[in-house]
């Protein structure tokens, strides 16, 4: 093999590990494990390979122009979707393209799909951090001068700008909803326990029943996959509650169609045999049977808000950090129990 076509993908393949993880080596990352460093640098050593990292500074300058990134825990809810629609129509018209990955809740692939972005020069990134994300794993983008917009999850002692929706509020509103239609046995279902934002919707909830002048009741809070099929493993769970609930608030669209799911399972129509609130008010909902009541957070909206604030710190040629929260509105429809289909309350 020719040293002088020696390429980043040769000492990928001959040393076992991704392309990514060698630039990660090049670029000198704590991220990357220190026998992984050893046994990559050993291959360069091996075959010759020598770095001109001022020829890499060049290109990544030159190509720090055109790409944006967007990375997302979960393209299989079809909120991420809505939401990178909602970016491409800002970053678009402004002459950028939209460079999109799913991490699936992998951070290993996270890291990865984050350094290939880096790679190829992107101008920004937008991320909805996977589980366990640390704020470290973005301190080398922020370093380098890349900005970096944090969507939909909160990733504490971040220095990065973010947008999220009012969750606790949001939630609180919805339990208040269904307290106002009768309900007391009210479940919150859905949702990974060791992400910030449900505690955050969790914490809405406990608020919104203390309020109401009702029990909280930890056997009330099903955590599940925060997916469709989670939403069914999740009314499951709650049904064999000795004190059954009577409606539930749902950590999202994708766990309220799950648990509408469930509950035909069990011969029980949602909104007549139990109520249902979403959160997030996705395409599908208004066309679900029955028309899903959910919190509307508008997540092409939220997309455009995130572009939009990306673009500013490109254009500013720094990384002020912004921590936005995004108001949320009720929308009633028939899931709940109601008959109603236009959109009540709203949180500024």
């Amino acid at each position: 093999m020719s040293k002088a076509r020696l390429t980043v993908i040769d000492i990928a393949k001959a040393a076992g590990v991704s392309k990514s993880t060698v630039s990660l080596v090049l670029q000198g990352s704590p991220l990357v494990k220190e026998a992984t460093r050893s046994k990559v640098n050993a291959t360069m050593r091996e075959l010759g390979y020598v770095y001109n990292r001022g020829a890499a500074n060049l290109r990544q300058a030159s190509a720090r122009s055109g790409i944006i990134g967007v990375v997302v825990n979960d393209l299989t809810n079809s909120f991420f979707a809505e939401l990178a629609v909602g970016v491409d129509t800002v970053v678009q018209s402004a002459g950028f393209v939209q460079f999109l990955s799913n991490t699936s809740e992998n951070t290993d692939r996270q890291r990865e799909v984050v350094a290939s972005m880096r790679e190829h020069g992107i101008s920004g990134l937008i991320v909805s951090p996977a589980r366990a994300t640390d704020a470290a794993d973005f301190k080398p983008l922020v370093a380098s001068g890349i900005p970096v917009v944090v969507v939909v999850r909160s990733l504490p002692g971040a220095r990065m700008s973010s947008i999220v929706s009012d969750n606790v509020g949001g939630v609180a509103m919805a339990v208040k909803h269904l307290v106002s239609l009768g309900h007391s046995r009210i479940a919150f279902l859905g949702g990974f326990p060791d992400t910030a934002v449900f505690a955050e919707r969790r914490s809405g909830y406990r608020k919104a029943m203390d309020e109401s002048g009702l029990k909280f009741d930890e056997e009330l809070v099903v955590p599940s996959i925060p997916s469709r099929a989670g939403g069914v493993e999740a009314i499951g769970r709650a049904m064999t509650i000795s004190d059954r609930p009577t409606g539930a608030v749902c950590f999202n669209d994708a766990v309220a169609f799950g648990v509408c799911d469930g509950l035909r399972a069990r011969r029980m129509e949602p909104g007549r045999d139990f109520a249902v609130v979403g959160f997030d008010d996705v395409i599908e909902a208004k066309t679900a049977v029955p028309a899903l009541t959910t919190i509307s957070v508008d997540p092409q909206a939220m997309g455009r808000r995130a572009a939009h604030l990306l673009l500013k710190q490109i254009n500013a040629g720094k990384a002020d950090a912004e921590n936005i929260i995004a108001a949320v509105r009720l929308v009633v429809r028939q899931s709940c129990g109601t008959g109603q289909s236009k959109p009540e309350g709203k949180l500024g």
